[in-house]
């Protein structure tokens, strides 16, 4: 294994704590962000609508998780049946699973990601610019066209 591609301790534990952090900022600062917002809107159109909104967001944003899931697995069938690995359309359905979720959880704000998560154009964005960005796998080709294959020597004495 090569030590000078491994990054210092030092940096790892650094960079686990910021993971934390944001984790935490993310984990505190959306139902914040969501109670904000359905404070504003409750105050302008009332309790009862503004609930009413919500249920209706979570109703027939579970529909439509639905019907796009049930068009993600036949994706999902076909590509198998063909012989290839279903990857891409087992991160659309990821994407499906992620938008029914932040549909069901109350709030705008994560109503309008899990929307925009049910648009087909934008998921496919998001998982090419995923894949776009995963390094390249043990024996696959990298951005040069060298093939990498990782192992251990050791040196014998002669």
């Amino acid at each position: 294994m090569a030590l000078a591609n491994r990054p210092a301790p030092r940096i790892v534990a650094i960079i686990g704590v910021i993971r934390v952090i944001l984790f935490l900022l993310v984990l505190v600062g959306v139902p914040l962000v969501e109670l904000y917002f359905l404070i504003q809107v409750g105050t302008e159109i009332g309790v009862l609508p503004t609930i009413g909104i919500s249920l209706f967001t979570a109703a027939l944003g579970g529909y439509l998780v639905r019907r796009q899931g049930f068009t993600v697995l036949a994706q999902v069938r076909q590509v198998k049946d063909q012989g290839e690995p279903p990857a891409l359309a087992v991160l659309d359905g990821a994407l499906l699973l992620i938008a029914g979720l932040f549909l069901l959880l109350p709030g705008f704000v994560t109503d309008l990601i899990g929307f925009l998560l049910l648009i087909p154009p934008l998921r496919q964005h998001l998982i090419r610019r995923y894949v776009a960005v995963l390094p390249p796998g043990p024996g696959q080709a990298t951005a040069a066209g060298t093939r990498v294959i990782e192992g251990d020597y050791r040196r014998e004495p002669d």
